[in-house]
């Protein structure tokens, strides 16, 4: 997801996504909430599938975004469901990229989780020094990929592993809104979105259930700007 700050720098990496059709883009609420609060307009935005973005050369399509309107903690605990989805619309249908498919309902809750592997793309923040703080970061807008292993599942959340130490990797800052996929490097079954996490970036991812009630109610009314497809 891209945006124009105002800042002379042109479009930005702002946050990641998935395309779930070929007009939707799927990204986090917490995302569009802040570029509305920055007074991004509704059809201010940008997806690039670019695999660097670079706002001189780089080729992006335009969209509107929408946030879930029931954005927000629905009770407390770590059972509440944050209802943290976004979707862009794009202006035009992708051609040549396939879409991820959705996970139909309570699937994460029938497979054996324990032993899976999943893998999470985004072009956030890159951590590539073990120990340290803030100077163990860097950022250039490249797309990347990592592995993962399971920790524990929620009502709303799927908690994933992303410490080097034990051969996972994972999300950082920058990669909200990313996808978890079901499965190896190949997979296209998308699981939970990136929300949130440590602030080292090396324990545990906290992602958003994808095959939650309440995700499926939002995402099917933006079903009509293509068809999606579901795995499960």
């Amino acid at each position: 997801m891209l945006a124009d700050l105002g800042d002379g720098n042109g479009l930005q990496v702002i946050c990641s996504g998935t395309l779930i059709s070929p007009r939707v883009f799927l990204s986090a609420g917490h995302c569009t909430v802040f570029l509305a609060s920055i007074g991004i307009g509704l059809h201010d935005v940008w997806v690039t599938f670019d695999p660097h973005w670079d706002a001189k050369t780089g080729t992006a399509l335009r969209g509107t975004y929408f946030t879930d309107p029931a954005y927000g903690y629905s009770g407390q605990g770590g059972s509440s469901d944050p209802h943290d989805l976004a979707v862009i619309v794009l202006d035009q249908g992708v051609a040549g990229i396939t879409p991820a498919r959705l996970p139909r309902a309570g699937v994460l809750d029938r497979l054996p989780l324990k032993s899976a592997t999943f893998t999470t793309v985004g072009y956030g923040t890159v951590r590539d020094i073990k120990t340290t703080g803030p100077n163990a970061f860097f950022f250039d807008a490249t797309r990347r990929y990592a592995q993962q292993s399971f920790r524990s599942l929620e009502k709303a959340w799927l908690n994933l592993s992303e410490n080097p130490s034990t051969g996972s990797g994972g999300t950082c800052f920058g990669d909200s809104g990313g996808p978890h996929f079901y499965g190896g490097t190949t997979s296209n079954q998308l699981a939970a979105s990136t929300i949130t996490g440590d602030s080292a970036c090396r324990a545990t991812d906290k992602d958003y259930r994808l095959d939650t009630m309440s995700a499926a109610s939002f995402l099917a009314g933006f079903a009509q700007y293509g068809p999606y497809t579901y795995w499960g």
